[in-house]
């Protein structure tokens, strides 16, 4: 196809305009926009990988947004080619969102060594949308240097963004102490790096012992790979400060993932669990229009109380498989 090869031939030129359009169509629900975005996800395979995948969650309010945008700037302004890719959450009742970390990250979406795609995260839990992966892939074929995903960070499933990324980084507000026991131990076990955000000013004190508490908290807890320990990092994303050191802690992560061979094994699982994640959404989409008149029938029935909620899903699954 002429139109793909001609997209493709940009997008490798690193055109942030070809970019955004493979990115649209690859979130394209259409069959013929899916067959040609296969096209060129496979056409453009080969130039992706060379990039560091970052992943970003934290509780809304903590500042991720004007933490990317201030460290996206701090990488640009250090001659790195700059991703953004933010999820925003689609509400479940509308299926409407956001879209406004262009918005939020006002500097960074104007600096021409940067590019950032808000995407709706839909129903995907953790907040991811179903083509994040691919869109990272865009991203590193264009020439980004560093990928960051900014997840809603609402606690649903942080497994879907470190399944994706090659460091997890988890944002904290200083308090430590009683916001100790609110924060999951899941999402805890699964951080690279602990980031405590807001350290000025009157908020340093209390972000002082909120590190304390988390690097006590992380000793207690297995690391994910023996070539690397977590560890907690103060940063305040208005002051500027933090940045230099969360970089360092970045680049030591990946080289040392990179020198046991950990990085290579862990996008090999990544990967695999990418094409089980697919197979469960495209049988998901399939089962769903198989036959929908049957389906609301049997929603019907399961709400009203005339039929179990096991019955119905046996019946249903007897259907499509038949």
């Amino acid at each position: 196809m002429a139109i793909i090869d001609n997209l493709k031939e940009n997008l490798l030129n690193g055109q942030r305009r070809a970019l955004a359009k493979a990115i649209t169509l690859v979130e394209s629900s259409r069959a013929d926009h899916q067959v040609e975005a296969q096209e060129l996800l496979n056409d453009i395979l080969p130039h992706t990988g060379k990039s560091i995948r970052l992943g970003f969650t934290g509780t809304p309010g903590v500042g991720k947004s004007t933490f990317i945008e201030a460290f996206g700037l701090y990488l640009t302004e250090r001659g790195y080619k700059v991703a953004v890719l933010a999820v925003d959450p689609s509400s479940t009742r509308t299926g409407g969102s956001i879209l406004g970390d262009k918005t939020r990250m006002e500097l960074l979406s104007k600096d021409p060594m940067a590019f950032i795609c808000p995407s709706p995260s839909g129903c995907t839990l953790g907040g991811v949308a179903r083509r994040t992966r691919e869109a990272m892939l865009l991203c590193e074929a264009a020439g980004y240097d560093v990928v960051l995903i900014e997840t809603v960070g609402v606690g649903q499933s942080e497994i879907a963004v470190a399944d994706m990324v090659d460091m997890f980084l988890l944002m904290l507000s200083p308090g430590g102490g009683d916001e100790l026991q609110g924060i999951k131990r899941g999402i805890m076990e699964l951080a690279d790096l602990v980031i405590i955000n807001k350290a000025d000013g009157d908020l340093k004190p209390a972000a002082t012992r909120a590190a304390a508490d988390y690097t006590s908290a992380l000793h207690l807890m297995r690391p994910k790979t023996t070539c690397w320990t977590a560890s907690v990092v103060l940063a305040s994303a208005l002051k500027g400060e933090g940045l230099e050191q969360v970089w360092e802690k970045i680049q030591a992560f990946e080289m040392a993932m990179k020198e046991s061979a950990e990085l290579d094994k862990m996008r090999s699982e990544q990967a695999r669990a990418w094409m089980w994640s697919e197979i469960h959404d495209q049988l998901m989409d399939a089962f769903q229009t198989s036959h929908p008149e049957r389906l609301a029938e049997m929603e019907v029935a399961v709400r009203g109380r005339k039929i179990p909620p096991t019955a119905a899903a046996r019946g249903l699954l007897k259907d499509f498989l038949t």
